[in-house]
């Protein structure tokens, strides 16, 4: 294939705009420019933005998917992006090469749908929900993998044509499962590139309110969309177990139990259940799809 067209796309809601400077710089500095460069200001208006960035401000919050599909579809209306590279706006690139290696990546392999970077905070440390397999105590081991990283990803827009994008029924929280999944069963691959390193503030999850009611609603959704029969009630098993394991928290637990309700009741967009073909795929990549 030809060389491919690199994108970036970044998502805001205007409360850092240091920040969000700071990383549009270290995209500006890549040897490898970017054709196009796209911050969406989730309802919220944008800072002044660097020459030939282009600002798009929602009138709305439309969560994670809701934003990024706005980017990925102005990204598509110019023509000339055959990568689409997602980065958190609170992120930092500190390698001046890591479009050119992404680039390098997804010349050499025309099936290779996903490319997730490796995140770690200012020390150089990799929170363990981070690495995307369940043997997450090296975050420096390379390979495919059957999920990826929100905060710093590639995605072939020729996988998104044909998979679709983000689904924004879901706001926030597992949405990059919702499309990896997708992306596995047409085909794609998915690569965890630890080389590839967004540096980015140790957070929790939990630090939004809603935590734990999205987590639980969107699990029962990703498993409702995309799993065979069979499979749902071990998914959603197995992951109730663990939340009841893990979670030290009553009101927590209280609203994941909501949440997982709200999933149950509600719809959660078209049903396309994966081949047992790719569940075999998965299962040999180290994470079938019931954990």
């Amino acid at each position: 294939m030809t060389r491919p067209r690199m994108g970036v796309a970044v998502l805001t809601m205007g409360n850092r705009p240091a920040e969000l400077r700071a990383l549009l710089d270290s995209v500006a500095a890549q040897d490898e420019k970017a054709t196009r460069i796209v911050v969406v200001g989730n309802g919220a208006p944008l800072p002044e933005l660097p020459e030939g960035v282009t600002g798009v401000e929602l009138p709305e919050n439309r969560g994670v998917s809701g934003g990024r599909n706005v980017a990925m579809e102005r990204l598509r209306a110019f023509g000339d992006v055959d990568v689409l590279v997602d980065l958190d706006d609170d992120g930092l690139l500190v390698e001046t090469d890591v479009l050119s290696r992404l680039a390098d990546l997804h010349e050499a392999d025309p099936k290779l749908g996903i490319v997730s970077f490796r995140i770690a905070d200012e020390e150089g440390v990799t929170q363990r929900r981070h690495v995307p397999r369940l043997r997450a105590k090296d975050p420096m081991r390379r390979g495919l993998v059957t999920t990826f990283l929100g905060g710093g990803h590639s995605l072939s827009m020729e996988m998104l044509e044909r998979v679709g994008g983000w689904p924004e029924e879901f706001f926030f929280t597992h949405e990059e499962t919702d499309l990896a999944w997708r992306a596995l069963d047409d085909g794609w691959k998915i690569l965890y590139e630890p080389a590839l390193l967004l540096q980015h503030p140790r957070t929790s999850p939990a630090r939004h309110a809603v935590y734990y009611r999205m987590t639980a609603r969107n699990r029962v959704w990703l498993a409702k969309r995309n799993l065979p029969a069979p499979l749902v009630p071990l998914y959603l098993g197995s992951w109730t177990a663990m939340t009841l394991l893990r979670t030290r928290s009553g009101e927590g637990l209280k609203a994941w139990f909501g949440g997982f309700a709200e999933g149950v009741r509600q719809p959660c967009g078209e049903r396309k259940p994966m081949r047992w073909s790719t569940v075999w795929r998965m299962t040999r990549l180290g994470r079938p799809p019931v954990i």
